[in-house]
């Protein structure tokens, strides 16, 4: 038994640190598609950004970041499920 920081908090619990690495990195990807979303959708309103509107070709890789993480979550729904 160690007496150390909260860093040692895994070993009083059945939680398996890996598994709980996992599970946070594919819930992380799963909420980052809507939060992305309203992102983009926010950064090309020049009353909500201002000056600082986004356009072109920043615009487009937004849009297509945001694309590519709903693909992958919907291609992570769909072998989990099949």
């Amino acid at each position: 038994m160690s007496s150390g920081p909260p860093r040692y908090s895994f070993e009083w619990t059945p939680i398996d640190p890996i598994k709980a690495l996992y599970w946070t990195a594919v819930i992380n990807g799963v909420v980052a598609v809507p939060v992305m979303t309203v992102m983009m959708l926010m950064t090309v309103q020049r009353r909500v950004m201002g000056k600082f509107t986004i356009t072109g070709w920043l615009q487009w890789l937004g849009w297509t970041s945001t694309l590519a993480m709903a693909a992958c979550v919907v291609g992570m729904a769909v072998s989990w499920f099949s």
